[in-house]
């Protein structure tokens, strides 16, 4: 049995500039961090007992003879790509909804290659699982998605993503004291919308269209750079949430999705009652909203968003781990071993009885 923890992440800046049809040809940037809110993947060899070689359990139950057969694609694919010809059985737990703006799509594929790499003894590297799931995400499947939730589930922590036109990827912690990563988050409130939509729908309103949007991406780009000498210099914690608020305008002016009125009268609630800036925490639509409010006036925030979810949440460092890790029984290398094994004469098991 394997258990893979991977976290769920908050994007903070540069959200829009890691889609490749852009960063493929002008850079992108991101400013992000994950949260101590998990996906979990479990996952065993399938003993040899049963009608069906595959079990998937998520929302659904599947149980398939081939992996041609499983309706997930990010599983039947990632099954094909590490070439996992075994029965298996695989069970996904999420402590946050699906198509909420959290990346979590990706914490889903980059734990289940991290889970099923583990189950055949491999350890990859942070980078490895993230460039895979990126290939498997945006070249297998062909979904709109950005590649900054992939790198953010492999890594975790509070992260610098720099996206190159070669297709080169770095990744820098955010160095600064602890005091100062407290004060940040001790201004930062979550709250669920109660909005599913499917981030790949959202992008495609206008990720085919982002030339037509270089402006608002360079000032997206730029407020990367901006955020960090904030936080960096001991400036007034109060302008990243004022540069939250720019950011949020710089984004919606991309589609007319990315918000919609419910999002719009809830943000304009938040900002009535104290909140400085905030966004949606993905590609738009829905989710989850990340506001930014100082602690005098979070009171005020809580009642004026009264019966939206409040989520609290703390940071987290390590990215996607094995928590638990026991491969179990090869029953196939079981049975080689008993054919290969001469049977014991009676005089040898007198002895070992």
């Amino acid at each position: 049995m394997i258990i893979c923890r991977t976290p769920f992440r908050i994007s903070f800046f540069g959200g829009g500039t890691d889609y490749p049809s852009w960063y493929r040809l002008h850079g992108g940037a991101v400013l992000a961090a994950t949260i101590d809110k998990y996906c979990y993947l479990t996952c065993r060899y399938l003993p040899p007992f049963f009608e069906h070689r595959i079990r998937v359990v998520y929302r659904k139950i599947e149980t398939c003879k081939t992996v041609d057969e499983i309706g997930h694609p990010a599983v039947r694919e990632t099954l094909k790509y590490l070439h996992i010809d075994r029965g298996v059985e695989l069970h996904h737990d999420g402590d946050l909804p699906a198509r909420s703006g959290m990346g979590s799509s990706s914490a889903f594929t980059v734990g289940l290659l991290h889970a099923l790499h583990a189950l055949r003894g491999e350890m990859p590297t942070k980078m490895q699982l993230a460039k895979e799931s990126l290939h498997i995400e945006q070249e297998v499947l062909q979904e709109t998605v950005g590649s900054q939730d992939q790198v953010m589930a492999a890594f975790g922590g509070f992260k610098h993503v720099q996206f190159q036109p070669d297709g080169e990827i770095g990744v820098a912690p955010l160095v600064l004291p602890a005091e100062r990563i407290a004060e940040l988050k001790g201004n930062l409130m979550l709250f669920y919308t109660g909005i599913a939509r499917t981030a790949a729908d959202v992008a495609s309103s206008y990720v085919p269209s982002l030339e037509t949007h270089r402006r608002q991406l360079r000032i997206m780009r730029e407020l990367v750079e901006e955020s960090i000498d904030i936080l960096a210099s001991g400036t007034d914690i109060r302008a990243f949430g004022d540069l939250l608020h720019e950011a949020w305008q710089a984004k919606r002016s991309l589609s007319a999705t990315v918000s919609n009125s419910e999002v719009d009268a809830l943000y304009g609630l938040a900002r009535e009652a104290g909140a400085l800036g905030g966004k949606l925490t993905g590609a738009g639509g829905g989710g989850f909203l990340l506001l930014f409010v100082p602690s005098e006036q979070q009171a005020a925030v809580l009642e004026a968003l009264e019966g939206y979810l409040h989520v609290p949440f703390e940071f987290e460092p390590a990215g996607s781990q094995i928590i638990f890790y026991a491969p179990g029984v090869d029953y196939r290398e079981a049975e080689r071993a008993r054919r290969d094994q001469p049977a014991l004469t009676f005089k040898e098991l007198a002895h070992v009885g």
